[in-house]
């Protein structure tokens, strides 16, 4: 899938803000605001159940990596969440 296309569909996921469970937050994490070479994917089944988390690393920015956007929008649509939630930016480690 396209970069400029995966991005788009998260977006349009995102923007639709929290919708009820199954629930999906993604977070970027990296050295510096201008670059996040990790990413953490949390799905929360339903409210007050543990959330399940997987992370893709990147040598680059994971932000523009195709494979990882396309990753995500393949696990957004195969879990069928009804709320995508991102936090804004990148997280400093």
């Amino acid at each position: 899938m396209n970069i400029d296309k995966a991005k788009k569909r998260i977006a349009k996921h995102v923007k639709k803000g929290f919708k009820g469970y199954p629930q999906i937050t993604l977070t970027y994490f990296g050295n510096s605001a201008d670059c996040a070479t990790e990413v953490a994917i949390e799905f929360i089944l339903a409210e007050g159940t543990p959330a399940q988390e997987q992370r893709f690393a990147s040598q680059t920015d994971a932000r523009e990596d195709e494979t990882i956007q396309s990753t995500l929008v393949k696990i957004i649509d195969r879990a069928e969440v009804s709320s995508v939630l991102q936090t804004e930016g990148v997280v400093l480690r």
